[in-house]
């Protein structure tokens, strides 16, 4: 007999409880709050578009130096005057309009490793994207990505956390790929019930009254709408970030604050993805370390800056359990072209921030620039597993390498993060087949349910003059921070 999780069953479900609604119903959260705030989580943002990180992190000194003035006789970072390149350790330096980086680098929170990215042979965005973001170098024949895999390996997930895996944006990525786990939205405040201004309440007891049975059916629905209780009650809405964080006043800032958000609501969060584009600089890059690039990376860095800020300092250190990872799917032509650009590369760096990260710190072997990969980029030392498969053995003890990125078997620590070693199973697992919904089939449920509605005995339906002879109530919220597992929070309530 097939199983199904609750989680798996609202993600691929809730349109179809909508329809029945008439509402539209988004995406579920809901978390188990005696798992929290212990676990590790990761935050992957993906520079797409190809982002050029010899301007982002520069070569100051040595031949390097002059062979890359040489070959970008407009668009070279400098090191002296007006947008000079802020020193890191005297051979590399940092692009100065990245300035909120430099804080993080000297406090030993941002690690860099350069010369680092995905080995194959391709300049093809697309390609080069969905071979990193499906964890298979020159194939794409995984169904799943490499973030779904580690979910489906981590083994430390409860049953009942219904929001392991976060989008933030329109489209969710190749990376969480094949994911029955992963929840997508904008911004936490589109968690809402959106139903009819007047009869909203009306609408939530009569579903609530449609799941009120005991089959894995009425427990999904109604774990369903306890999320969106639950959520639509914490006011994402007026969100005030701490510690004086301030994010960057575009869809990038607004995206790390709902990560932030969705971190400090408790809802048992354990992955998070989020892009930032815009990348692709073939022309007008900028002179002289100013203009586009610049301001691009200004946006990343104050996004980082923020996120690490916001989370850190408070009474549950949120960010002491949190990585972020900042990659992209290649670099940039060392020469610049006609038109004050750059075009597609191949070598790149990776960023990582945390506080258990060993920052401070340049990692990975240089190759040099007068040894070019194909005579015109930057070569590649370090492959980006190789730093995910560090970060994923060390900070989330799952050193299932051969299923997360089949094929690679060749896991030596740069010392990026802090932890322990494990050691790496190579073996690939048995894909397991997707489970469908067979309506002839009852899965068992993943825990017995229990709990109750709180005065949830629907009232008496509206009157013919459309206007409700009773009003619902409902008892508010345990004061103890401890939700009942069926909630059901009036909009008068809220």
């Amino acid at each position: 007999m097939a199983k199904f999780t609750r989680r798996g069953f609202m993600v691929g479900c809730s349109a179809a409880i909508a329809a029945m609604a008439g509402s539209r119903l988004s995406y579920v959260a809901f978390g188990s709050t005696d798992q929290e705030p212990n676990q590790e989580i990761l935050l992957v943002i993906f520079l797409r578009g190809g982002m050029d990180g010899l301007s982002l992190v520069p070569v100051l000194a040595g031949a390097d130096r002059g062979i890359y003035e040489s070959s970008r006789p407009t668009i070279a970072i400098p090191t002296s005057g007006q947008n000079a390149a802020l020193n890191l350790n005297d051979q590399f330096g940092l692009n100065a309009g990245a300035a909120p980086l430099l804080e993080l680098y000297q406090a030993k929170k941002l690690a860099i490793v350069h010369a680092a990215g995905l080995t194959s042979d391709t300049r093809s965005h697309f390609d080069a994207m969905q071979y990193m973001e499906l964890g298979t170098p020159d194939s794409k024949s995984s169904h799943s990505g490499w973030l779904t895999r580690y979910l489906e390996t981590a083994g430390n997930i409860p049953a009942d956390v219904i929001l392991p895996a976060l989008s933030i944006g329109s489209l969710s990525p190749t990376s969480l790929a094949g994911s029955r786990d992963a929840v997508g939205m904008n911004s936490p405040s589109d968690f809402s019930f959106n139903g009819h201004w007047q009869y909203g309440d009306w609408q939530r007891l009569a579903l609530r009254s449609m799941y009120g049975g005991s089959s894995w059916l009425h427990e999904a629905g109604l774990q369903t709408l306890d999320a969106i209780d639950v959520l639509e009650y914490g006011d994402p809405g007026s969100y005030t970030p701490e510690n004086g964080a301030t994010y960057p006043n575009n869809s990038f800032g607004n995206s790390m604050k709902s990560v932030a958000q969705m971190i400090k609501m408790q809802l048992g969060l354990r992955v998070a993805t989020i892009d930032l584009g815009g990348w692709d600089t073939h022309d007008g890059q900028g002179q002289d370390g100013g203009g586009y690039f610049a301001d691009r990376v200004g946006t990343l860095a104050q996004g980082l800056h923020a996120l690490y800020t916001d989370l850190n300092g408070n009474a549950t250190n949120n960010g002491g359990r949190v990585t972020t990872i900042a990659m992209s799917e290649f670099g940039r032509s060392l020469k610049e072209n006609g038109s004050r650009g750059t075009d597609h590369g191949h070598g790149n760096i990776m960023l990582v921030l945390g506080d258990n990260v060993n920052g401070g710190q340049v990692h990975g072997p240089w190759p040099g620039l007068s040894n070019l990969y194909d005579s015109r980029d930057l070569d590649i030392t370090t492959d980006y597993r190789q730093v995910l498969s560090e970060v994923l053995i060390r900070r989330f003890a799952n050193a299932n390498l051969g299923t997360i990125f089949p094929g690679y078997a060749n896991y030596q620590p740069l010392g990026v993060v802090q932890g322990a070693d494990l050691q790496p199973n190579y073996t690939q697992a048995t894909p397991t087949a997707t489970p469908t919904l067979d309506p002839n089939v009852t899965p068992t449920p993943t825990r017995e349910i229990g709990g109750t509605i709180p005065n949830s005995t629907p009232t008496p339906a509206p009157t013919d003059s459309g206007s409700p002879t009773a009003t619902p109530t409902s008892s508010p919220p345990p004061s103890t921070g401890q939700m009942d597992k069926h909630i059901y929070i009036p909009l008068a309530a809220r």
